[in-house]
C-alpha cells in the first residue's frame, strides 16, 4: 500500500541519489525539503558565491539541478513509484527551480533497458585519456534518443566540426588560466583530503594532453602545472553536444536531466565521460559552439565520452546536511 509519506531512511536515500549528480566544480548548489502533505520533494538553488565570475547568469547552477532531478526521478522509480515533476512550480519562490512528487506505482519499464539506478553511483567524471576503440555508434544512438526525450538534442558532429568544438573551447581554457578573476575561482576549487565534500580533489584532476588536441581543464590555472603531467590522450575524441531550442532556466534545467540521462546511459554502457564546461563559461564563445547548418540550438555542454579508466570521484555531501529539516521533516 502506497503511503503519504516516506520514512527518515527512504528519503535519505533518494537525496543520496540527487546529491550524487555532477555540477560545475562540485559545487553541489542544491537543498531539499519533503512536503509530507504532497508526498513533493522540493528541490532549491542555493546562491553560489564562489561561480560569480564564471556563472554571473545561474546558467550551471540550474543544469546541475536539472541532474539532480533527473538522479530523484531514477531513485524514485527504483521504489516502485511515478515521480511527477514540475519544473519552476512557484514563481513567487524563484529558488524552488523543481518539485518531484511520488505519485502511484510506476508504469512498467521497457524490457531491457539498462538500470539507471545502479549507474547512479558509479558515474562520475574520469578526465584521464581514454583509449582509441570508438564509441559502439549504437550506443551513440541511444543516448541522442535519452537527450531527446528530456526535451534537448545531443548532436554527434563530424571529426571536423570535433576539431572546430576543441579549437573553441582551447580558447576559453586559455582565457580561463589567463584571466585572474577567473583563475582564481578555478583554483579555489581544489580541494584537499580534509577540505569537505565541496570542491575538486587533486586525486580527481587529469594530467594535461601532451599533443594539445583535447584542452582538459588545468583548475591550477598554472601552465605548466606540476600536478598535472602529460599524457597521451586518444587521437580522435568522441564529442557530443548538448544543446536546447530556447535558452530559458526552464531549458537549463530540461539540459540538465538530459545531461545526466546521458551520463547514466553511458555509465550503464560502459563508457567513460567528462565536461568540457570551459566554452559555456564565456557568452561569445558558447554562442560560436552551434552550428547553424543545425538550426538556432543553444550550447549547453559539451560531453567527452570513451573507453578508459575510472577517474577518481569527487565527494558528496550527507543528505542529512542538504535536507532542510523543521515540522514538515519526518521524524
Amino acid at each position: 500500500m502506497l503511503t503519504s509519506t516516506l520514512d527518515a531512511a527512504t528519503l535519505e536515500k533518494l537525496v543520496s541519489a540527487a546529491v550524487a549528480a555532477p555540477s560545475m566544480h562540485n559545487t553541489q548548489p542544491w537543498r531539499f525539503r519533503f512536503r509530507p502533505e504532497t508526498t513533493t520533494l522540493e528541490v532549491r538553488a542555493v546562491p553560489q558565491a564562489t561561480l560569480q565570475v564564471s556563472d554571473p547568469a545561474d546558467r550551471a547552477v540550474y543544469v546541475s539541478v536539472g541532474a539532480a532531478v533527473f538522479n530523484l526521478r531514477v531513485a524514485v522509480r527504483h521504489l516502485g513509484r511515478e515521480p511527477v515533476v514540475r519544473l519552476l512550480p512557484h514563481p513567487a519562490e524563484p529558488d524552488l527551480l523543481a518539485a518531484v512528487r511520488l505519485a502511484g506505482p510506476t508504469r512498467t519499464a521497457a524490457a531491457g533497458q539498462p538500470d539507471l539506478h545502479e549507474a547512479i553511483w558509479r558515474r562520475h567524471s574520469s578526465r584521464l585519456p581514454f583509449s582509441d576503440q570508438p564509441v559502439d555508434p549504437a550506443v551513440l544512438a541511444e543516448l541522442a534518443e535519452a537527450a531527446l526525450a528530456e526535451g534537448a538534442e545531443l548532436d554527434l558532429p563530424s571529426e571536423a566540426e570535433v576539431h572546430r568544438l576543441l579549437a573553441v573551447t582551447a580558447e576559453a581554457e586559455r582565457r580561463n588560466t589567463t584571466e585572474p578573476r577567473r583563475s582564481a575561482e578555478s583554483r579555489h576549487a581544489i580541494h584537499g583530503a580534509d577540505d569537505g565534500p565541496y570542491g575538486i580533489p587533486a586525486a580527481a584532476l587529469g594530467p594535461q594532453d601532451v599533443h594539445g588536441r583535447l584542452p582538459v581543464r588545468d583548475f591550477s590555472a598554472i601552465r605548466p602545472a606540476e600536478h598535472l603531467p602529460p599524457a597521451l590522450f586518444e587521437r580522435h575524441p568522441c564529442i557530443g553536444l548538448l544543446s536546447t531550442a530556447h535558452d530559458e532556466p526552464a531549458d537549463w534545467l530540461r539540459a540538465g536531466q538530459a545531461l545526466e540521462h546521458v551520463l547514466l546511459l553511458a555509465t550503464a554502457h560502459g563508457l567513460q565521460a567528462s565536461l568540457l564546461h570551459q566554452a559555456m563559461e564565456w557568452p561569445d564563445l558558447r554562442w560560436s559552439l552551434r552550428d547553424p547548418r543545425h538550426g538556432p540550438g543553444h550550447p549547453q555542454m559539451l560531453i567527452r565520452l570513451g573507453y578508459g579508466p575510472d577517474g577518481a570521484a569527487t565527494p558528496r555531501s550527507a543528505a542529512a546536511d542538504v535536507l532542510d529539516g523543521g515540522p514538515d521533516a519526518p521524524a
